[in-house]
C-alpha cells in the first residue's frame, strides 16, 4: 500500500516536536459536502511485513498458543466520499501497539511484546464501503495517548489517508502531541467512542468510525 508521504521519525523526535460523525460542510466545496477526515503522521511503526496473518482479527495470531492480552474491542465503519457515497473495494489498515505498549517493528522494543497480538490488520471494504476490526482496546505508552493508526487506499489509487483514532474522554488527549494540533471539529472526526459490546462477545467493547475520504 502506498502510504501519503510523510517523514519518518524517531518516536522521541515525534514526541518533542459510538456513532461515527461526518461533519457536512458547504462553501467551495458544495452545500452537503463532508468534512474529509483529517491527515495524520503514519509515525515510526508503520508495518514493514504484511506477510503471514495480517486480516482483520488482530486477537488471534495463527498459530499462538493464547490470543493477545488487552481488552477486545470491535471497530466498524464505512469508508465513504466527500459526497457520503460508499468506496467499495478501498483498502483499509490498522497498527497499534500491544497492551504493553510495543509495536510489531523492528525499530521498537521486542523484549516483552505480547506474541499473541497481531500489530496490524489489513481489510478491504464491502459494497457498502463497510469495514470491521477485532483488536484490542488502544494503550498509552509514554509521550502517547492511546490510538490506532489507520491507513486507506482507493482502488486504484497509489497514494492514500494515513489518520489515527483516539479513544474519547481520555485524560492524556489534551496533552497529546498530534492530537492537540487537531481543531475541534477534526477532533470529533478522529474520536472513537467504545461501548460495551456484550451482544457481539463477551467483555468486548464496540467503537464505530466512518472515514471519509477528500
Amino acid at each position: 500500500m502506498a502510504l501519503i508521504q510523510t517523514p519518518i521519525v524517531s518516536r522521541r523526535a515525534l514526541l518533542a516536536g459510538a456513532a461515527a460523525v461526518a461533519v457536512p460542510f458547504g462553501g467551495a466545496h458544495g452545500q452537503g459536502a463532508m468534512r474529509p477526515t483529517p491527515q495524520q503522521t503514519a509515525g515510526p511503526f508503520y508495518p514493514v511485513d504484511w506477510s503471514g496473518d495480517a486480516d482483520g482479527d488482530l486477537v488471534r495470531v495463527t498459530g499462538a498458543a493464547a490470543q493477545a492480552q488487552g481488552v477486545v474491542t470491535h471497530l466498524r465503519g464505512r469508508v465513504l466520499d466527500a459526497a457520503g457515497r460508499p468506496v467499495a473495494g478501498a483498502m483499509v489498515e490498522i497498527w497499534q501497539c500491544d497492551a504493553f505498549g510495543r509495536y510489531r517493528h523492528p525499530r521498537d522494543r521486542a523484549d516483552g511484546r505480547d506474541a499473541g497480538f497481531q500489530g496490524r490488520g489489513r481489510v478491504l471494504a464491502d459494497a457498502d464501503g463497510g469495514y470491521a476490526f477485532r483488536t484490542i482496546r488502544p494503550v498509552a505508552y509514554p509521550g502517547r495517548t492511546p490510538h490506532i493508526h489507520v491507513a486507506v487506499l482507493r482502488p486504484g489509487a497509489r497514494e492514500g489517508l494515513v489518520t489515527q483514532f483516539y479513544v474519547a474522554d481520555e485524560a492524556a488527549n489534551a496533552r497529546d502531541f498530534l492530537f492537540s494540533r487537531l481543531g475541534e471539529r477534526a477532533r470529533e472526526a478522529v474520536l472513537l467512542r467504545l461501548v460495551a459490546a456484550e451482544r457481539i462477545e463477551a467483555g468486548a467493547l464496540l467503537a464505530e468510525r466512518d472515514i471519509v475520504l477528500g
